[in-house]
């Protein structure tokens, strides 16, 4: 019988899942900067996607210790 998933565990993969929609969704936005030629929101786009990316890879190796 498989172990039941606990709360936190779960509420780990939601924050990963998020944080990696969140990354995908700023690659679009950094596209939209550079059509523009906005170098400022570009910049911006791209520190939020470094900081979704490395949530994202906290939170796997959070979850490699769990699962």
């Amino acid at each position: 019988m498989a172990e039941k998933l606990k709360d936190k565990d779960y509420d780990l993969i939601s924050v990963i899942y998020n944080a990696s929609q969140a990354a995908d969704t700023c690659n679009q936005y950094m596209r939209d900067a550079d059509q523009e030629g906005d170098r400022e929101a570009r910049q911006y786009f791209n520190e939020v996607l470094e900081t979704n990316a490395n949530l994202v890879q906290k939170g796997k190796d959070l979850l490699k210790n769990r699962l």
